[in-house]
């Protein structure tokens, strides 16, 4: 087995990284957006170099290698069968979201997520002319976030509802949803006509015990009633590089789909993207299952400081991505002064659980835990000190 090192200690300021540079207070320790602090494994470091040697930055085709990597990497990994005419590639998970919504809705009509939910749902969704219908999560006793299934129907069941915009694995609970769960959310969606779209760019960071499940892959019925988004950008550190993927399996869906990706103008990828793609799924399986196990070793230190330090703070299982949601409701602090006296007073940037829904959100805190473990812990003593000293 490879060793790969997941301790170096990489100074990122200074080279116009959002997750470093884009506050001008210096020695802060960024906890927040999600980037992670880790080189890419070896080969796609080896791809893009080699690419880069060439000079010649043009206009690029993507080749049949690139259809081929993802082919395989989801049959071999999830045994999820992709055929070639389903993939169409664009810039980014995010500009993919504006494009399915662009393509499946009219303006005015409305788009069912889980809140709390990524906060680009919401901008998405609005960029579009449409609305968000959100069904708040619960927390339930087993001490994780489930769906409502009685709100989610009567949500899917306005007749202005179209979509159903979906986190899998979710972000920002980090739950990992079920193939029962995923099967009675398309149950419930197809008995109203409401088409599926599925953001899965977190498929990949999954914690002992979980298993990814593919939305389309979970029957027929799911794979025609769905666009599935997906890209190697946060599984493997390469978000720069601007590649993401639009799966589905109906042509006449595709059709618009391809059209509003040329509407939007995001129909074509840089040179770097396709290379770092192929050498992801082709090469670096052994670093995504390493980094996977320091992600979890990361949670479990994190877990365990809580509950030394902090044990007013509820921290939520992780099951997947390494984004971990903290109850911090019993500080007494609305959570946006909170985040904000962090980050100014304590130098530790997290985001305030407000940016994922201004209500459900309430009472929570965000933390991107893809960091040297030297590193998170010294964020999560910044917060200590600064909580101990407020009190």
């Amino acid at each position: 087995m490879k060793n790969f090192d997941f301790d170096e200690i990489i100074n990122r300021r200074g080279t116009n990284c959002v997750k470093y540079d884009e506050t001008t207070l210096e020695d802060v320790i960024p906890l927040w957006v999600a980037d992670m602090d880790f080189k890419a494994a070896p080969a796609i470091q080896e791809a893009v170099r080699k690419r880069a040697e060439h000079g010649v930055f043009g206009y690029s085709i993507v080749p049949d290698a690139y259809y081929d990597a993802v082919i395989n990497w989801f049959q071999r990994r999830h045994d999820w069968t992709i055929h070639r005419e389903e993939i169409l590639y664009t810039t980014g998970v995010v500009p993919a979201m504006s494009v399915a919504i662009k393509a499946l809705t009219m303006p005015g009509e409305k788009v069912v997520i889980l809140s709390p939910d990524y906060n680009c749902f919401f901008s998405s969704i609005k960029n579009n002319g449409c609305e968000v219908l959100e069904c708040a999560l619960r927390f339930t006793r087993n001490g994780r976030f489930e769906i409502d299934f009685a709100d989610f129907e009567s949500k899917c069941a306005d007749e202005k509802t179209t979509v159903f915009l979906l986190c899998n694995p979710h972000n920002p609970t980090g739950r990992v949803w079920t193939k029962e769960e995923l099967e009675r959310m398309n149950d419930i969606c197809m008995k109203y006509g409401v088409k599926v779209v599925s953001d899965e760019i977190h498929c990949e960071l999954m914690m002992p015990g979980h298993t990814f499940q593919p939305f389309a892959a979970v029957s027929e019925a799911c794979r025609m009633n769905s666009v599935v988004l997906n890209s190697p950008s946060k599984s493997f550190n390469i978000a720069g590089l601007q590649t993401a993927n639009i799966i589905c399996a109906r042509p006449d869906w595709r059709r618009r789909l391809d059209r509003a990706i040329n509407i939007n103008e995001v129909c074509d990828l840089n040179p770097f993207g396709p290379v770092a793609l192929i050498a992801a799924y082709n090469e670096s399986e052994d670093w995504l299952d390493a980094l996977n196990r320091y992600l979890w070793d990361n949670y479990k230190a994190l877990r365990a400081f809580f509950a030394e330090h902090l044990p007013q703070c509820l921290v939520t299982p992780l099951e997947g991505t390494y984004l971990v949601w903290v109850d911090v409701s019993a500080l007494g602090i609305p959570v946006d002064e909170l985040c904000n006296r962090l980050l100014t007073e304590a130098r530790v940037w997290v985001n305030p659980g407000t940016m994922y829904g201004p209500e459900t959100g309430r009472g929570y805190i965000r933390i991107n835990i893809a960091c040297p473990r030297s590193r998170l812990l010294e964020g999560l003593d910044r917060i200590r000190r600064f909580l101990t000293a407020l009190h």
